[in-house]
């Protein structure tokens, strides 16, 4: 499965907006994926100070990607493309981004956005 941002810094938090379901569900998968984009989002959202970390976004990213044992998909220029392909339901380029990694590693995605199930593939929140 794989993290949007959002559920990414929820994780982080204990669960947040989360379902019990959902936290059991990552808990119990094998293997739990962040796009690199979201190290994107979140250091633009650091530098804007509208989010507060306890470190530097780099360091605290590497700390919780080991902490919660995640893997870090990478942005190359098929999925780049292919968010370019996706049709213009979402216009954030980063969960654009975010859609089209799930959709080549064909795996579900943990996100409270709605505008997600727009595009096939599986959501979970």
């Amino acid at each position: 499965m794989l993290l949007d941002t959002c559920a990414l810094l929820w994780l982080v938090l204990g669960g947040g907006e989360l379902s019990p379901e959902t936290l059991q569900r990552v808990a119990a998968a094998p293997f739990v994926y962040v796009s690199a984009i979201s190290g994107f989002e979140i250091g633009i959202k650091y530098r804007k100070g509208k989010l507060e970390l306890p470190t530097l976004p780099f360091d605290w990213f590497k700390v919780i990607i080991e902490h919660h044992d995640l893997q870090v998909l990478p942005l190359d220029l098929e999925l780049c493309i292919r968010s370019t392909q996706l049709p213009p339901v979402h216009h954030d380029p980063c969960d654009r981004m975010i859609i089209a990694t799930a959709q080549i590693h064909k795996l579900p995605v943990v996100t409270a956005d709605p505008i997600f199930n727009h595009y096939d593939i599986e959501t979970l929140n």
